[in-house]
């Protein structure tokens, strides 16, 4: 199980809905989680030659069952002085073993020329930059543009380098009120900022300003808990941190104990939203969501059997399978090692199912070390590693599915455990998913799920305790709807049907 992909969502977001309003100096902020002091936040503002360059630090670290894991993020954007993008670099240490940083430019037509480097390789590509889009500057003047009158309204798309996408972004200014700044009570500005990525539901923060556009306070409830960052001395936010154990923050409660879901060939949950709450339940062929009157969600989840059949690699043209047969920054599937590794695991069979629960079994043995000290490692550091926990497994999995070309996903979800650290539930995991059964075509497919992680232990697998929030390359971005639901349902009832 996992506990730390909404805390990667956490360092992302703090960029976001702290942006550096500050004129030329440094701000320091104390980040708190549930009262708790778990690192810090540092803003700088810097203009030379008609250019300004923005940096934004975020370092956490917090604790799984007694195992202390530090995230560690710093975007920076370099914007002529009217807020037009020139520049972007994020670099993103994701605990103890992986340190990613990618760095793009931002050309006249609007096309982005971006590296990626990991383990002293680098990827090449482009993209195009969100149409409008801004980064810290741009938002800067916005901002000042707009002003802090009350009632004020008004939406932006800002870019962050850490998800590599624009998240559409409302702002509304709200009234003066007294305002606690650790001990210190000032009146300051309350602004409402709400994001928004497609598909994943919306996450809602509360910043505080004082009349120089300065962010003194913001609070982020995420993942069931509330997050402050609280203007502060440089001591003190560079000083010791708590220790904030979150093992029992990020489960669900199960209504009653499942017995043997890998034996039920279907479960369906009754979801009751928290009042207000907004995040996305996925439909895919493994599960089918539906909205009730009201207001609460039943899911089936009735996993893809897929005994054998179809082809590899994938031969169609369907732009979702192609993309997710490709390369990314965390799924290296064109490295050697990769490589080799997965046509090892296939061997000999022609038979894409078969291939895929091959590659699935061989991950499920060559990850030795189940360890909780990783923050989120890519697949070529787990093949060098060969640690970590049931992210490690997922990205190994996908990405070995894609060197040999069966479609593969990195899926997040919670996952049903009788026993993880003394609790009985359902809590944050990853997993995988592969397109399988198509023809020479590429047509009449299935998305299979596929669970290394519980292969390597008793539990077996992929099963109907599974329910899926997201999907996708294995990207911090993916993990968002994951942060913007977890905490804001709970499950009232659940029906299994068992095979007959």
């Amino acid at each position: 199980m996992t506990r730390r992909k909404p805390l990667i969502v956490l360092g992302l977001l703090a960029t976001l809905c702290a942006p550096a309003f500050a004129a030329t100096e440094t701000d320091y902020l104390a980040v708190f989680m549930e009262g708790k002091k778990v690192g810090y936040a540092i803003h700088t503002r810097t203009e030379a030659g008609g250019r300004v360059t923005t940096s934004e630090e975020v370092r956490i670290t917090i604790s799984r069952i007694g195992i202390p894991v530090t995230i560690q993020m710093t975007e920076t954007s370099v914007e002529t002085a009217a807020g037009k993008p020139l520049r972007f670099e994020t670099v993103q240490q994701l605990g103890a073993m992986t340190m990613m940083k990618v760095a793009g430019t931002i050309d006249d037509a609007g096309a982005v020329e971006l590296t990626s480097s990991s383990m002293g390789q680098e990827q090449k590509s482009t993209m195009p930059w969100p149409a409008g889009a801004v980064m810290a500057e741009g938002l800067r003047l916005l901002t000042l543009e707009n002003g802090l009158k009350p009632g004020v309204e008004y939406t932006v798309d800002i870019f962050s380098p850490g998800v590599m996408q624009a998240v559409n972004t409302s702002v509304k200014i709200g009234e003066k009120k007294p305002v606690d700044l650790l001990g210190r009570v000032v009146k300051l500005t309350e602004v409402t900022t709400v994001l928004r990525m497609p598909g994943a539901g919306q996450l809602s923060s509360t910043s505080f300003l004082d009349d120089k556009m300065r962010t003194l306070k913001s609070v982020v409830p995420i993942a069931g808990m509330q997050v402050e960052m609280v203007d502060c001395p440089k001591e003190f936010a560079l000083g010791s941190n708590d220790v904030l154990d979150l093992i029992d923050r990020m489960f669900v409660k199960s209504p009653q104990p499942i017995d043997n879901p890998g034996a039920a060939s279907s479960i369906t949950y009754v979801i009751r939203p928290a009042q207000g709450a907004d995040f996305t339940i996925p439909s895919s062929d493994n599960q089918t969501a539906q909205r009730l009157p009201d207001g609460r969600i039943s899911l089936e989840v009735k996993p893809v059997r897929v005994s054998k059949g179809g082809t590899f690699p994938y031969k169609g043209d369907d732009p979702k399978l192609l993309e997710a047969t490709k390369p990314t920054r965390f799924l290296q599937s064109d490295d050697k090692r990769i490589v080799d590794l997965a046509r090892q695991a296939v061997g000999d069979t022609k038979d894409a199912a078969e291939a895929a629960r091959r590659i699935e079994a061989f991950v499920a043995k060559h990850i030795d070390n189940k360890s909780l000290g990783v923050g989120y490692a890519s697949a070529a550091e787990v093949v060098e590693s060969r640690q970590g926990d049931c992210s490690e497994f997922a990205v190994l999995t996908a990405a070995m599915c894609r060197a040999v070309g069966i479609p593969s996903q990195v899926v997040v979800g919670v996952a049903y455990v009788r026993d993880f650290g003394g609790m009985e539930g359902f809590g944050g995991h990853a997993w995988t998913q592969v397109y399988v059964g198509a023809d020479e075509r590429g047509q009449g497919g299935q998305w299979m799920g596929l669970d290394a992680a519980f292969r390597s232990s008793s539990r077996g697998g992929y099963d109907a305790g599974h329910l899926t929030l997201a999907a996708g390359n294995g990207e911090p971005g993916d993990f968002f709807n994951m942060a913007a639901a977890l905490g804001q349902f709970k499950i009232e009832k659940l029906r299994v049907e068992r095979a007959r």
